[in-house]
């Protein structure tokens, strides 16, 4: 709001520019002695042909100092100086009317699909897995917030190639296994022996492809083997979802599109763009500048191509998907690309709404994971592990705490969640432990622990400042000598309503961007400033014209780290 404040009173002094424009360029100076915004006259030095410098001075001197606006040129930027008073007396008008929401409902019910997570069938959910569910889960979360009908799908890989190979592993070294008891390490264990003894019997891929094909086409013995695997899988799925507070509105696995891709391969046969290439059936791309899409193998079995035309169309036709979002690893780049070009190929222009959104990879100790070599960290073991540490953390710190085992959960998973989300999604996160649970950092459990310190200010209010607390608000506003504007008015308190005041912009430029990282940046920066808050204002003074603005900007600032940290996926327990 308060950005829009110095657009506004800008636009009539830049005439290339309308207050949007100058919104966009406006920054926060790193030192508070610079200012409240910046502007950086760059761009507009260029459409003017003049140095930044001349250009800053000549825009300082025609907007001037103002009761509520004082501007100053430093360089290539104009530097903003805000009236805290009449700032704040408009901070206080909009905050009222957003704070219910945060965000504008500008999804106008339009219906977002977003495929996350996807793990595949007989093989345990590690960590590579966490960062398509947590990313997913945080992405669907704002676009609710944004008043989108969104649906989360987990698109389950129960189908392919490796399932013949699980299949021919089963058969060769597994028959000893009790399938009623075997768990699905068991079921790991058989896939890595797989691929260390094809390294030298080339025969026994032979025997994976022979076996998927039988599945394929409905051999007894397959399915049955195929459905165990599933089944013994999705228990595990659904334990860990739970425990990431996760859940899916639909759950259909690539095996669902199998009487849906003969339909897609007569549509692109009908339509004149399936060609064979070296036995195989391939749509080309070159006017895309792509390699050509692969439909069907030489051999005659369907290729995850084949499954994700089918999969989008359905999304789209029948789930009634507006938009088409996949959180799935930047590796797939290139698979969507070509996959949406097939789809533009084939006539249907709403594939320019199927949106890929790509992640980097989750190290540890640097190196990346690998199931088919048994490079695997299961995803429950770090979990334990983290609410371990953090048991013991609390067990230190607070050892009188009430629900220990909850608030350990809450915190060490969340600190998980965090340690994820904090990153930008494009980069690598090399994955520590140790830095994920630290209370002091830039970690989870600094910002919950923050919020479960303000809540803790908080419950100490009497019943008379809960009841006044919301009637003095009003007259903040149109008062000229309300105690508010005088308390909100110190340094503290005024970098606190500046972190505030950026929250619906976080919002809005998280969704934009499929950036939950921005939110999470966003909560680390205001815990921050609400620790400074903390140490530097007494809160419960027996002034009420202190303490009666001072409880009500603690209680903003709670209720947005709450809702920053569901945003997150993140639970905030009251105490820790």
């Amino acid at each position: 709001m308060l950005k829009q404040y110095v657009a506004e009173h800008f636009e009539p002094y830049i005439p290339e520019w309308h207050a949007a424009d100058i919104l966009n360029v406006l920054e926060i100076p790193p030192d508070t002695q610079l200012g409240d915004f910046a502007l950086p006259v760059f761009t507009l030095a260029k459409l003017r042909r003049k140095a930044p410098p001349l250009i800053a001075r000549e825009l300082a001197e025609a907007i001037g100092d103002h009761s509520h606006i004082k501007v100053q040129a430093v360089g290539g930027y104009v530097n903003v100086f805000l009236n805290r008073k009449e700032a704040l007396r408009a901070f206080l008008e909009h905050w009222q009317t957003v704070r219910a929401r945060y965000a504008e409902p500008t999804g106008k019910g339009e219906r977002v699909i977003i495929d996350m997570s996807s793990p595949n069938i007989a093989k345990p959910f590690g960590v590579g897995h966490l960062r398509s569910t947590v990313i997913g889960q945080a992405i669907y979360n704002l676009y609710v917030k944004h008043g989108y009908e969104a649906l989360r799908v987990n698109h389950i890989g129960d189908w392919g190639t490796q399932f013949g190979k699980q299949i021919a592993a089963y058969k060769r070294w597994g028959q000893d296994l009790d399938l009623d008891r075997a768990t699905v390490k068991d079921f790991l264990d058989l896939y890595v022996r797989f691929h260390e003894e094809a390294e030298h019997d080339p025969a026994l891929e032979h025997e994976g492809r022979a076996w998927f094909q039988k599945l394929e086409s409905g051999d007894l013995e397959a399915t049955r083997l195929w459905k165990i695997f599933v089944e013994r899988s999705l228990k595990e799925f659904d334990r860990m979802y739970a425990r990431l507070g996760v859940s899916f509105d639909a759950v259909l696995g690539e095996s669902f599109y199998n009487d849906k891709m003969d339909a897609v391969i007569a549509q692109l046969k009908e339509k004149g763009l399936l060609e064979e290439s070296e036995g195989a059936h391939v749509v080309r791309l070159d006017d895309e500048g792509l390699p050509p899409c692969i439909i069907l193998k030489s051999d005659g079995t369907t290729i995850y191509a084949t499954r994700d035309l089918a999969t989008a169309m359905y999304r789209h036709d029948v789930m009634g998907g507006d938009w088409l979002i996949y959180v799935v690893g930047q590796e797939q780049t290139l698979h969507f690309r070509q996959i949406i070009a097939v789809l533009k190929k084939m006539g249907y222009d709403w594939a320019d709404r199927m949106v890929h959104t790509p992640f980097g990879l989750l190290r540890f100790a640097g190196k990346k994971l690998s199931t088919r070599r048994g490079h695997v960290i299961f995803l429950e073991d770090v979990l334990d592990e983290a609410v371990a540490r953090a048991r013991a953390i609390i067990e230190e710190k607070n050892p009188a705490l009430e629900d220990k085992e909850a608030v350990a959960e809450a915190v060490g998973i969340g600190a998980i969640i965090f340690n994820d989300l904090k990153n930008s999604r494009l980069h690598d996160v090399n994955f520590s432990l140790e830095e994920a649970l630290n209370f002091d950092g830039e970690t989870g459990p600094y910002v919950q622990y923050t919020h479960a310190r303000v809540r803790t200010v908080l419950a100490r209010m009497t019943d008379e400042d809960r009841n006044v607390l919301e009637e003095a608000l009003p007259r903040a506003r149109s008062d000229q000598d309300s105690p508010y504007l005088y308390t909100l008015s110190t340094d503290p308190a005024w970098a606190l309503i500046k972190s505030l005041d950026r929250y619906p912009e976080v919002l809005q430029e998280a969704l934009i961007r499929h950036e939950p990282s921005v939110v999470a940046r966003y909560v680390l920066d205001l815990a921050k400033e609400a620790n400074r808050f903390y140490h530097q204002e007494r809160i419960l003074v027996q002034d009420a014209a202190l303490r009666l603005p001072r409880l009500y900007l603690m209680q903003e600032v709670a209720k947005v780290l709450a809702d920053g940290l569901d945003l997150l996926g993140i639970p905030h327990p009251e105490q820790i």
